[in-house]
């Protein structure tokens, strides 16, 4: 995703809970663990963890405040009963992209936050797409449509 993020040119990534993330000065994991996920993470996004801005939060809760007393519209991509084709979505100028979980998706109280859902559409018997593939599809639309 930092990958997509900075080819697209995504101004900011958050990296909350427990979502692994690259070396940062003062890192509070072990520093072998911290290494190898550093690793881990560099032979996948091939350096554009060095060219995007990024930063890691342990809760993501705090961040959408901070989010929205900046003035950005919190959009969640989510199976949801509110949620809105993404292909129809004309995005705001600020908007604040908020993807969820491998398996479980966005936590219930953090989607009970988001202003708005978007859902991106399959016509296949598959009921998702794995997360970075629904996060490239949805940042390359929201790209185009801005």
């Amino acid at each position: 995703m930092l990958r997509t993020a900075e080819g697209l040119g995504v101004h900011q990534v958050y990296l909350t809970g427990y979502t692994p993330y690259p070396l940062m000065q003062h890192d509070p994991r072990l520093p072998h663990v911290a290494r190898k996920l550093d690793a881990q993470i560099h032979k996948t996004a091939l350096g554009a963890e060095q060219l995007v801005h990024w930063e890691h939060r342990d809760t993501v809760e705090p961040l959408l405040g901070i989010l929205r007393n900046g003035r950005y519209r919190i959009v969640a991509l989510e199976q949801d009963d509110r949620a809105v084709s993404l292909p129809i979505y004309r995005p705001p100028e600020k908007l604040a992209l908020i993807v969820g979980r491998e398996v479980e998706g966005i936590e219930p109280e953090v989607l009970a936050q988001c202003d708005e859902v978007l859902e991106i559409p399959m016509t296949g018997k598959k009921e998702s797409f794995n997360v970075a593939s629904a996060a490239a599809m949805a940042l390359y639309h929201l790209a185009l449509a801005m």
